[in-house]
């Protein structure tokens, strides 16, 4: 088991510790399959909600908060089932709005898995406005149920009512429905062509900055992040602190990253280069590769 589990474990009741202890070896990053899930419910002999909860302390262990020292943990069930654990990112010395709340961080997760659409929340403090307007960008937003300790469970669109959201800027395909944009490049570089892939599938429907980052570790572990805007424009997620919460869910340390590639579109509104740079190098003192591609 990962030491960062090792407090948290002892926090959850010992039949569903018992069944989840050999999920967190060392890969574990936080995703649980459908089938996993319901073998801790049985294992535990608690509902599926009861688990989901009660595994809030685990997603909370994978948070890095140097500034408000505040653990955050949230679970994005996904439709297929699966669970996808996600938790706070905050940068030393860096401005406030480079965080990752621990809702996008799930949710990121879920997106970058494949996920085409989010049902169930699950959080151990309520949503900031932040994100209740980002969930508010998913796919039928507003009827994510929300659950928290301690509480009823809602809808999303109990908690930000009178939403303000993709269709209220035309945008009819929300964030997780599947959108390709395709570039022109002529690269064999690996880490390159999966950062083109991966801006191909981010979401930009109001600048049309399609952008994503991949990190690389010293071992060649690469770990990516797209960009995800809001209609509401401050609550969007950028590819290089989606890439850094990535990286941290799976137990990796930003000393170890050696390479970064930012890729994004040269026909967006905006570039995302500097905030990119600023955000890599609070954590690791390497240059950031900026490429600069067409659509075709």
């Amino acid at each position: 088991m990962q030491d960062r589990f090792i407090k948290s474990i002892t926090q959850l009741p010992t039949p569903l510790a018992d069944a989840l202890i050999p999920l967190l070896h060392q890969n574990f990053a936080g995703h649980i399959n459908a089938q996993q899930l319901a073998e801790l419910v049985q294992s535990s002999k608690m509902t599926e909600a009861e688990v989901l909860l009660a595994l809030l302390p685990i997603a909370a262990a994978l948070a890095k908060p140097p500034i408000s020292e505040f653990y955050v943990g949230a679970i994005a069930k996904g439709k297929s089932g699966d669970i996808y654990m996600g938790a706070n990112l905050e940068l030393p010395g860096e401005a406030l709005f480079h965080s990752v709340h621990a809702e996008q961080s799930a949710i990121s997760h879920a997106w970058l898995s494949g996920e085409s659409q989010i049902v169930d929340m699950i959080v151990n403090a309520s949503p900031c406005g932040h994100c209740r307007q980002f969930m508010n960008e998913l796919v039928e937003g507003g009827q994510i149920k929300i659950h928290l300790p301690s509480q009823d469970s809602h809808l999303l669109s109990y908690y930000l009512p009178y939403a303000f959201g993709p269709k209220d800027l035309n945008v009819q395909s929300p964030l997780l429905v599947k959108q390709e944009t395709e570039f022109a490049l002529d690269s064999s570089d690996p880490m390159v062509i999966e950062a083109l892939d991966h801006a191909g599938l981010s979401y930009a429907p109001y600048t049309h900055s399609y952008a994503a980052v991949v990190l690389e570790t010293a071992d060649g572990a690469t770990y990516c992040g797209r960009y995800a805007e809001n209609a509401a424009f401050n609550p969007s997620m950028l590819p290089m602190q989606m890439a850094l919460s990535n990286l941290t869910r799976h137990n990796r340390d930003f000393g170890e990253i050696r390479r970064a590639v930012l890729v994004e579109s040269s026909q967006g509104k905006i570039s995302l280069v500097g905030a990119a740079m600023d955000a890599l190098h609070a954590v690791a003192a390497i240059e950031l590769e900026h490429i600069v591609v067409d659509p075709v």
